[in-house]
C-alpha cells in the first residue's frame, strides 16, 4: 500500500481566503464545546490547509463511527457496477435461507435502494431491537421487524440497514467491505492503513467502526467532487454520484441534531445546506461543496456537531473566492505555521507531592460508591512510584505514564496520550486520550478515602474494555 501525497498548493492559489481560515480555526479556539483533532481542505483538487491538533496527527488512525457508512456504500456501488447488486432488487432476495421465516409483505417488499437509503419503512431505529430477536445474525433480526410504514415513504437513521446493505456486498463478492474496497477504491486512491471494528460473527460493521486517516477521509470526497474519476480513472460510475448524493428521501420532520439533519438523505450521504456529507459521531465530517470545487475533511470530539457545521458555514465557507489571490504570501505562510503548530491544551496538574511521596510510591483504589457508572469493567486504579497509572479493566491491566508536563504519548498496546497531575496533596487527576478514537477517559485519585472516579469527556458508542478503545490490528 504506497500512499501518494496529495497535490499540495497555498491557498491563495486556489482562491482561498487564508483569514477565512485563521477566523474558523478563532471560533474552535473560543468554543470549549469542541475539541478539534484534525482538518484537511481541498480546493480545485489541491490540499490547501492542514493540520492536527497535538497529541492527534497526520498519521494516526480514527475512529469515523458513522463516516463509515459512506465507504459500505463505495463497496455497493462497485458491486452494483460490476452487476453483482441490484438496487431494485428485495433484500430478501440476497438471503434466500431467510425465506419462510421473513412473513411480513412489507419486509418482503424491501429494496436495495431502500435499505442504501435508510427508508425500511422503519420508523425508528431498529438495532437493539433487531438484535433481541437473533443476537447472532443481525440481518435476519432486522428483518423479521416489520417496517411500520411502507419502504421508500419514511426516513428513519437506522443502523440495520447499512449493516444489510455491507451484508449483501458481502455475500455477492465473497470478500470482507474492506478486502473488497482495497484494490478497487482505498489502493487506487491512495489510502494507507485501515482498520474496521467486527461484530461477535467476524462481520464489518458497515455502519460504523472503520478507523482511517483524515487524508483517507479528505480522498473519498475529492473522488466525489471529481464525479468519481480519480487520476484519469473512472472508480465510481458517473450515475452512482448523481444518484449517491441527491436527495432519496425527505427527512424533513425528522427531529435530531439540528436543520443539518433535515436536508434530506442520498446513498449514506446527508445532503447539507451547502453541498452534502459524509458524517460520524462527534465531528467526523466529510464535507463536499461542488458548488465551490471543494473538500472539508475533519476528525474531533464534540457533541455540539450542528454548531461545528455553523462555524464551518460562517468562516470557511466565504473563504472559497471564484479567481486565485494575489498579493497574499505573508497570510498564506502565517497560516502554514499556525496549522503546523496547533495544539489541544493538557490538563492541568503538578507533580507528584513530596511530602506525600511514600503514600503515592504505592497506592491502590477502588471505585467511589462501589461502581464506576461511565466504565464499569473498570475495577481497580493503581499508582506506581508517582510515575505510572494502571486501569485494571474487565481483569486486564493498562498502564499508562504519568508525565511531568504536557501530553505524554504511549503507542501500544491501546495509544493514548496522558496529561494532568496533582491537583493538591491527595488527589491525582489524569486525563487519558485514546488516540485513535474521539474519546477521553478523565480519572480522579483520592488517597483520603482510597477512591477514584472515572468519566467519559464524550461517551463511546461502541462499548467494551478500555484495551479495545483503537483500532483493530488484532488481539490486545
Amino acid at each position: 500500500m504506497s500512499v501518494r501525497l496529495l497535490p499540495a498548493s497555498t491557498p491563495a492559489a486556489q482562491g482561498v481566503d487564508a483569514s477565512g481560515v485563521h477566523a474558523f480555526l478563532d471560533a474552535l479556539d473560543a468554543a470549549p464545546d469542541i475539541e478539534p483533532h484534525s482538518l484537511m481542505i481541498m480546493r480545485h483538487g489541491h490540499l490547501v490547509a492542514s493540520g492536527w491538533w497535538a497529541p492527534y496527527t497526520e498519521d494516526r488512525l480514527h475512529l469515523l463511527y458513522s463516516l463509515s457508512k459512506s465507504f459500505t456504500a463505495a463497496a455497493a456501488a462497485l458491486a452494483a457496477d460490476a452487476g453483482l447488486i441490484d438496487f431494485d432488487a428485495p433484500v430478501i432476495s440476497y438471503f434466500p435461507e431467510f425465506e419462510a421465516d421473513i412473513t411480513d409483505p412489507r419486509s418482503r417488499a424491501m429494496l436495495v435502494r431502500h435499505v442504501a437509503s435508510m427508508a425500511s419503512g422503519h420508523e425508528t431505529d431498529t438495532l437493539y431491537p433487531a438484535l433481541g430477536l437473533d443476537h447472532e445474525n443481525l440481518v435476519r433480526g432486522f428483518l423479521l421487524l416489520p417496517p411500520d410504514r411502507d419502504p421508500g415513504t419514511v426516513f428513519a437513521y437506522n443502523q440495520p440497514t447499512t449493516y444489510t446493505l455491507g451484508e449483501i456486498v458481502r455475500r455477492v463478492t465473497g470478500q470482507s467491505l474492506t478486502e473488497y474496497l482495497r484494490p478497487r477504491l482505498l489502493d487506487p486512491l491512495g489510502i494507507g492503513e485501515t482498520a474496521w471494528i467486527s461484530d461477535r460473527s467476524g462481520r464489518e460493521l458497515g455502519f460504523s467502526g472503520l478507523h482511517a486517516t483524515t487524508d483517507a477521509v479528505a480522498r473519498l470526497g475529492q473522488l466525489y467532487v471529481q464525479g468519481g474519476v480519480w487520476e484519469g480513472e473512472r472508480l465510481l460510475s458517473e450515475a452512482w454520484v448523481a444518484e449517491a448524493t441527491r436527495a432519496q428521501i425527505s427527512n424533513a420532520e425528522i427531529d435530531m441534531s439540528g436543520i443539518e439533519w433535515q436536508q434530506g438523505y442520498g446513498f449514506q450521504f446527508w445532503m447539507s445546506r451547502h453541498g452534502y456529507r459524509g458524517d460520524g459521531a462527534f465531528g467526523q465530517f466529510c464535507l463536499v461543496l461542488p458548488e465551490h470545487d471543494a473538500v472539508i475533511a475533519t476528525t474531533a470530539a464534540t457533541e455540539q456537531m450542528q454548531k461545528y457545521l455553523n462555524l464551518v458555514w460562517d468562516h470557511l465557507l466565504p473563504a472559497f473566492g471564484p479567481e486565485p489571490l494575489t498579493g497574499r504570501e505573508e497570510r498564506d505562510t502565517a497560516l502554514a505555521e499556525r496549522l503546523a503548530r496547533l495544539a489541544l491544551a493538557p490538563a492541568a496538574g503538578k507533580p507528584a507531592p513530596p511530602e506525600r511521596a511514600e503514600a503515592w510510591s504505592a497506592a491502590g483504589f477502588t471505585p467511589h460508591g462501589g461502581a464506576c457508572a461511565d466504565q464499569p469493567t473498570l475495577t481497580a486504579v493503581q499508582v506506581t512510584g508517582g510515575r505510572s497509572l494502571t486501569l485494571v479493566d474487565d481483569g486486564q491491566p493498562l498502564e499508562v505514564p504519568i508525565g511531568d508536563d504536557g501530553w505524554t504519548v504511549t503507542e501500544g498496546p491501546v495509544p493514548t496520550a496522558v496529561s494532568g497531575g496533582w491537583s493538591d496533596a491527595d488527589t491525582l487527576v489524569v486525563d487519558v486520550a485514546f488516540l485513535e478514537t474521539p474519546h477521553h477517559l478523565v480519572v480522579t485519585c483520592s488517597l483520603t478515602d482510597g477512591t477514584f472516579t472515572a468519566g467519559w469527556s464524550t461517551q463511546p458508542l461502541h462499548r467494551g474494555p478500555l484495551r479495545r478503545m483503537r483500532a483493530p490490528r488484532g488481539s490486545v
